[in-house]
């Protein structure tokens, strides 16, 4: 069985996060959505164990998904896995650019590791955590760009952050 591995930082998890993880549920036996550290970025809205915490809640409804957290390399993690494949979701063409680079250098560091690129659903091509954080700054409703689950948690902090 070949398990899906869904890594990102997830600071917060967004719907298009949440489109991609509900599609490779659909594709996949399991999907372990591992929360990792990204060393560019500096200042989190939420610690590694609350970003676990707040993605178990929103995948709670998927009995094959499952929530993780690594400070290793990706390739690394992956080991933990018979079949690995690692799963992205492309919002644009310079995701795509990042995305297949960080692919070769993992199937270089383990040569078992495959990656599945999905394109992102079109209604979220725009959305990422940064956005839905600066839009947070300034008090915007974030509803249409968090799942409805933790939607009062990343209001409450990022107003606290203002």
């Amino acid at each position: 069985m070949a398990t899906a591995i869904y890594p990102g930082s997830f600071d917060p998890i967004t719907l298009g996060h949440l489109n991609i993880i509900k599609r490779a549920a659909r594709i996949f036996d399991e999907v372990v959505v591992c929360v990792m550290i990204n060393s560019g970025k500096h200042t989190p809205l939420f610690n590694i164990d609350e970003r676990v915490e707040l993605i178990r809640r929103t995948v709670a409804r998927f009995p094959n998904v499952k929530v993780d957290s690594s400070a290793d390399l990706l390739a690394n993690y992956a080991r933990r896995y018979e079949k690995p494949v690692i799963v992205k979701g492309l919002r644009a063409i310079s995701d795509f650019e990042y995305e297949f680079q960080m692919a070769l250098i993992n199937k270089k560091l383990n040569h078992d590791l495959e990656t599945l690129f999905l394109a992102a659903s079109e209604k979220y091509t725009y959305l990422s955590s940064t956005i839905v954080k600066e839009l947070g700054k300034y008090g915007a409703d974030l509803s249409e760009f968090v799942p409805k689950e933790i939607l009062a948690d990343v209001q409450e902090r990022t107003k606290e952050r203002r």
